[in-house]
């Protein structure tokens, strides 16, 4: 027989969404479980997204989360872009008035577990929502050989794109929007200081590189390459050969080589789920939306609809008011839609495409001049990379 436990909020997922929303809802006065399918260790260790949104970086820190984010997190004005002989730097702090920090998420998931007030549970086998459209939802779940029920009185699925959340919506009502890129990363990791004080992106011949960092001492590269690739095709001398190709320029930068630690091929689409709620089961983060990695905004956007989410959780157990709650989806797909035309735009723009024609890379090199010879356009670039406003996402 089952071992029936008690929350008010179910939390499905222990990434960045699930687990600043746990804290946000503690933060608020509410209870929740988080159930997470694997060890803290791996979630602690898993590297992923790097670059925080100047709102992300406002929100851990207001959370009482920032004093390692503000000490070890590296702060960047702008970012810089090579196509052809050219280069040109983004100045995001004179464009709209802001930053973005260089902080890993893996950093941010042990600062997020070691601050952690609610129970989590690791290792959680099995999870299945039911009941989601009734008062009480329950989420079932296995644990240490043994059955477990949650009762709540909302779930949040916080689970990614592979989690058992979104498919407890019914097929009826959910509508998927996909686009598959011609092309997948490879993204290496590299014992070596930063060849760059921020990140470069570039457009090749041979393809897009961008170089970025995750510390003082470690390097992120990564390279377009062809979906049929398989790593172990990849050498560490063939990786550095076309970085070197890729970044470089004519004006005497160098690329600083390392050991790399760790290198993967990570496929690249655009993904949104609607409506990212089904009763009383809500979607966050990666559950309902991926963008590709281009415009850096994955973890950022999982912030932004766990903030809308709590707001609304919190007006019902204070007011006894559905209306924040009825909008979630409305007011969180506003966001994510500008978010995936900007990562979509980014990625178009510096990538090459299968059976591109000369016309379409000159195409590109002038939708690149313009962009970085016009302020309007440059503004554009450096509003939605450092972040749109959490407050567009209320709708209030």
């Amino acid at each position: 027989m089952a071992r029936t436990l008690r929350t008010q909020v179910a939390i499905i997922g222990a990434g960045p969404a699930g687990l600043i929303l746990s804290h946000l809802l503690h933060l608020d006065g509410i209870e929740s479980v988080v159930l997470e399918m694997h060890t803290r260790a791996y979630i602690e260790d898993r590297v992923r997204a790097g670059v925080l949104e100047q709102g992300t970086v406002e929100l851990l820190t207001n959370m009482g989360l920032g004093d390692r984010l503000h000490r070890e997190g590296l702060v960047h004005t702008g970012i810089y872009v090579r196509w052809g002989d050219r280069e040109h730097r983004f100045d995001f702090e004179d464009l709209c008035g802001k930053t973005i920090t260089v902080y890993a998420q893996h950093e941010v998931i042990k600062d997020l577990t070691a601050a952690a007030k609610a129970q989590i549970v690791y290792e959680a086998a099995n999870v299945s929502i039911h009941d989601a459209d009734g008062r009480q939802p329950r989420v079932r779940f296995q644990h240490n050989g043994e059955e477990h029920e949650l009762a709540c009185d909302f779930v949040a699925g916080c689970d990614g794109f592979h989690g058992p959340s979104r498919r407890a919506i019914p097929e009826s009502l959910l509508v998927e929007y996909e686009k598959v890129y011609p092309f997948d990363w490879l993204g290496i990791l590299a014992h070596a200081p930063p060849s760059s004080e921020e990140l470069i992106y570039a457009n090749h011949a041979d393809g897009f590189a961008l170089l970025s960092m995750r510390s003082p001492e470690v390097q992120r590269l990564y390279i377009q390459v062809d979906p049929s690739e398989n790593i172990a095709a990849w050498p560490d001398a063939r990786i550095w050969e076309h970085l070197h190709r890729r970044l470089g320029t004519p004006h005497g930068w160098l690329l600083t080589e390392g050991s790399i630690v760790q290198k993967n091929i990570a496929p690249m689409r655009s993904f949104v789920a609607e409506p990212m709620q089904s009763g009383r089961l809500f979607l966050a983060g990666d559950a309902a939306h991926i963008v590709p990695a281009t415009g850096a905004k994955g973890l950022n956007l999982a912030a932004a609809d766990v903030q809308v989410l709590t707001r609304a959780i919190a007006q019902f157990y204070k007011t006894g008011k559905h209306d924040l709650l009825t909008r979630y989806s409305d007011t969180c797909l506003r966001r994510v839609w500008k978010a995936q035309h900007f990562s979509w735009w980014m990625t178009s723009m510096l990538h090459r495409f299968t059976g591109e024609t000369g016309y379409d890379v000159r195409r590109q090199w002038a939708e690149l001049d313009y962009v970085s010879g016009s302020r309007a356009a440059a503004t554009a670039l450096a509003e939605n990379y450092t972040g749109l406003p959490f407050e567009a996402a209320t709708m209030e």
